[in-house]
């Protein structure tokens, strides 16, 4: 998750919304001391694996604590990955050229100090030319990266989402055809719409669930799968619909982790549709092992 980490005269870790993560991550806390009074870093949360960086789902674990005891401090400690310096010295660097905030960020955090283990500078890549920038972006899925940021090496660290000099190159999702299995209404303009699904794969000639998702239709297709929902329920569990196998839609997601919490075995991170399948049949769709294939 993306924070700030403050160096005054204590230390204090702040969530993009503004949440004090203070209490959820000591272990930061602590490391954040070795830092030089009147430091501000601009970063992401995660959790270390080894050197490198473990699933969304390790982070999840802290994140749902708040206060995590020593156990898991221990088996999942966290690690802060700076990618620009905001505060040096006491002094406003926001106005300053990005080479010269990521040359100082990079000698700060070089410091030979035992403390500084969990604060690391976001590595920076070089490319030739426009092919190589591309294969590096493939990389990036090898490191639990969600792609490359491309920034302009004079811009200024500007506030909320500034576009020109800054780009989030972001990879293609992964991707499966699944079937609609369940359905539920909606909220705000879409309470009178089955509009939040659950899609399944195939296993053994069962169709396991895997992940929900309600983003990615024109309010059209929205309508007529609700009217196939209201058509073709099966059963109803509370404010749930199970329906008709029948629906197949193109299911993207970012990352996908095994879970023991789900009947499938895996659990995938930011899932949405991405089409309708109507070119395909239930039987057409895909199976638990080619889900499990883009385990990796």
């Amino acid at each position: 998750i993306r924070g700030q980490l403050l160096r005054r005269e204590s230390a204090h870790l702040w969530s993009r919304g503004d949440e004090s993560l203070d209490a959820g991550f000591p272990d930061l806390i602590d490391a954040a001391l070795a830092l030089p009074p009147g430091t501000v870093l601009d970063g992401e949360v995660l959790v270390a694996d080894g050197d490198g960086v473990a699933p969304f789902s390790a982070l999840q674990r802290r994140l749902g604590r708040k206060t995590p005891g020593k156990a898991l401090l221990a088996s999942h400690p966290a690690i802060f990955l700076a990618f620009d310096l905001l505060e040096h010295g006491g002094d406003d660097w926001r106005e300053r050229p990005l080479w010269q905030r990521r040359e100082a960020l990079e000698a700060l955090l070089a410091a030979p100090d035992g403390g500084l283990a969990r604060i690391r500078p976001t590595p920076t890549v070089s490319a030739a030319d426009w092919d190589a920038a591309v294969d590096q972006r493939q990389a990036a899925r090898q490191l639990r990266a969600e792609g490359l940021m491309l920034k302009r090496r004079e811009s200024v660290y500007g506030s909320g989402r500034p576009r020109g000099d800054w780009w989030k190159w972001k990879l293609d999702p992964y991707t499966v055809d699944a079937v609609l299995v369940y359905a539920q209404a909606g909220h705000g303009r879409r309470a009178g719409l089955f509009s939040d699904y659950t899609f399944a794969v195939w296993h053994d000639g069962q169709l396991l669930p895997f992940a929900k998702a309600y983003s990615g239709l024109t309010d059209a297709e929205m309508r007529e799968v609700d009217r196939f929902v209201r058509r073709n329920t099966l059963e109803t569990f509370g404010p749930v619909r199970s329906v008709r196998p029948e629906l197949v839609f193109e299911v993207g997601f970012e990352g996908i982790v095994e879970s023991n919490r789900h009947k499938a075995g895996l659990a995938v991170r930011f899932p949405r549709m991405l089409r309708w399948r109507q070119d395909k049949s239930a039987a057409d769709a895909d199976t638990l092992d080619a889900l499990r294939c883009l385990l990796g």
